[in-house]
């Protein structure tokens, strides 16, 4: 085995332990701790891809070299390379732009624990792309939950600490029901490995076996991921944990937590149950409704929103509705489509988060009375703004208009799903129009019956100024990342492809 190999596992390892040294370092050291690990975590996820898609083929990497059932083991192909990698990314640049915001609302002697979550989240993130069992993933789930649920009430007033519990109780019962589903499928085949359990699986298949217990355990586990990743009608935790949390928070809780959980829900599908049985069940077409109706309610509770960081929260409500409708297609183009949406809408709402952020502090406030003319004010935030508003709302040129054609090329031939899905993709698209764009008419409105200046905005170009240098570089990494996958999305959709052939 090349040495290469061994990065995955280095990058679990490093994360992992990176957290408790943080807890005993002062804040800056944490700070400086968390970003090199986030760095070299990225560096060896980039070498992984190198190497896998020089090779061709997917790698297993045994923790201690003993075999299942006594060993644990990590399964590295082309999409969880790549995911690894941009996962590092997005979190990077979520912790660069809102470096300000943590020194200004976080306690200086709490500070360090903020970086231990991270360097937890960053770790449960890998092992929820690499791993290949189910109950290590479960185990790491709740790491995840722990880790998320810490970032949510860092901050300690009362919204956060509201979003912290509800996001507890609505994630426990989410894990209650996955647990449940693991424990169904060890009891249906003795295995918790994913690749023995996908065998035992197929045997039952082709004997008709435990049909209806084997179905129970699928939409358990696909019920209880699907809490934890907010589908609708399981969201009601997500518009607090999402507006009041600290801006890097909000960010990552956004653009790489849910996709987590739904990364290894895609997994269970390919690499547990089989695509072909998902196909013939009916756990897809319960997917698709309620991915459906994500679409449209999560857009309408974002219309009748003022406050732009729960507006944008509302929006993550729809698009994981994207996601799951896509999943429910039960289709390879469907779930192509969904997978390059977690990316670009991964890479789209943190760009909507750091931009409002940058427009309320040039504000003073984050209504969208308060928010008038903070475009001018605030130049790059308001061109980042409206750059990611017309890529969720599908404008040519950025990646959401890339994931909503695939969306509608996925559909295409469906016999009972495209007509559905054809109205959804339109009614979603017209909503979304009718919440980003009046915000962006907001921001650009002039003030004072013309006058763009007046007293906020003195006090927001203060406050911006001092932020400028790390947000600006942040605002316009994502800018040109949110362009790069509008323009060139069709390396990524190969490599999609590719993964997803390597799951099989």
């Amino acid at each position: 085995m090349d040495f290469v190999c061994n990065f995955p596992f280095i990058s679990i390892i490093l994360s992992l332990f990176s957290g408790p040294l943080c807890s005993i370092l002062p804040g800056k050291w944490a700070k400086r701790v968390n970003g090199i690990v986030i760095i070299v975590v990225g560096i060896l996820s980039a070498f992984v891809l190198a190497y896998v898609t020089g090779t061709g083929e997917a790698f297993i990497y045994r923790m201690g070299h003993f075999p299942a059932p006594w060993g644990n083991e990590i399964r590295i192909g082309v999409l969880e390379a790549f995911m690894g990698l941009f996962f590092c990314v997005i979190m990077l640049l979520c912790m660069v732009a809102g470096v300000r915001e943590r020194e200004a609302q976080i306690e200086e002697s709490k500070q360090n624990l903020y970086y231990v979550m991270v360097n937890l989240l960053l770790c449960s993130l890998l092992a929820l792309i690499y791993t290949n069992d189910l109950f290590t993933a479960y185990v790491f789930v709740e790491i995840n939950t722990i880790s998320a649920c810490g970032l949510i009430m860092i901050r300690q007033n009362g919204r956060t600490i509201e979003a912290a519990t509800r996001y507890m109780i609505m994630s426990l019962l989410g894990s209650g029901l996955l647990l449940l589903g693991i424990c169904f499928l060890y009891d249906l085949t003795g295995h918790l490995l994913m690749s023995n359990i996908k065998e035992q699986v197929h045997i039952l298949a082709q004997t008709g076996q435990y049909h209806i217990p084997l179905m129970v355990s699928v939409g358990l586990i696909s019920v209880g991921l699907a809490m934890k990743s907010a589908l609708y009608p399981f969201h009601a935790w997500l518009p607090d944990a999402y507006g009041y949390s600290t801006l890097s928070s909000a960010a990552i809780l956004s653009s790489l937590v849910s996709k987590g959980y739904i990364f290894l829900l895609i997994k269970v599908f390919y690499r547990v149950v089989g695509f072909e049985i998902l196909t013939g069940s009916k756990v897809a077409n319960v997917l698709f409704v309620f991915g459906i109706v994500g679409m449209i309610m999560g857009s309408i509770n974002a219309i009748q929103e003022e406050q732009i960081t729960r507006m944008i929260a509302y929006s993550s409500v729809a698009q994981i509705g994207y996601i799951y409708m896509g999943i429910g297609l039960a289709t390879q183009e469907g779930m192509v489509a969904s997978i390059y949406h977690v990316i670009s809408h991964g890479a789209t709402k943190s760009l909507l988060f750091v931009a409002a952020s940058g427009l309320a502090a040039a504000s003073a406030g984050r209504t969208s009375r308060e928010l008038v003319g903070s475009g001018y004010r605030n130049k790059l935030a308001g061109i980042a703004f409206t750059v990611g508003s017309l890529s969720m709302v599908g404008m040519p040129m950025f990646s959401g208009f890339i994931s909503k054609l695939f969306f509608a090329q996925a559909a295409v031939g469906h016999a009972h799903k495209m007509l559905p899905t054809f109205i959804a993709l339109a009614i979603s698209t017209v909503l979304n129009a009718a919440y980003f764009m009046k915000m962006v008419i907001c921001i650009y409105s002039p003030r004072y019956g013309g006058d763009t200046t007046g007293e906020n905005t003195i006090v927001g170009r203060v406050v911006f100024m001092k932020e400028q240098p790390v947000k600006s570089v942040a605002l316009i990494c994502f800018i040109v990342l949110n362009v790069v996958l509008g323009l060139n999305s069709e390396p990524i959709i190969r490599l999609i492809q590719k993964g997803l052939a390597m799951f099989g």
